[in-house]
């Protein structure tokens, strides 16, 4: 327990110190998600369904293209699957996901 204390405060301090990096990441990612929604525009239509899919496909892809980029190191290191594939992808996902609700409520406000 009193390890993942200090290892939280430790983490706090890090993304305290690294905030502006953080941000510049931050804003990468949801532009390279913004990027996706508009390339997809010329294959989907203006509707629901097609700005559900768009949106679907492009909150998907940034996590798995991550994601992909250890595991093929881990594959041509190892001849084997990367374990921990989908927990980056998770990682990644929740972290773009909430770069965009923080986008979407700053751009409504």
């Amino acid at each position: 327990m009193l390890k993942h204390f200090i290892a939280i405060i430790l983490l706090a301090v890090i993304i305290i110190l690294t905030t502006p990096y953080v941000h510049s990441a931050l804003e990468a990612l949801v532009a390279g998600h913004n990027w996706i929604v508009d390339a997809l525009k010329e294959v989907f239509s203006g509707g629901t369904a097609g700005n559900l899919l768009k949106q679907l496909i492009a909150a998907l892809t940034i996590p798995i293209l991550v994601a992909l980029v250890p595991a093929g190191f881990y594959w041509l290191a190892r001849r084997s699957w990367f374990p921990y594939f989908m927990l980056i992808v998770w990682v990644v996902w929740l972290i773009q996901t909430s770069a965009l609700v923080m986008a979407y409520k700053a751009a409504a406000a």
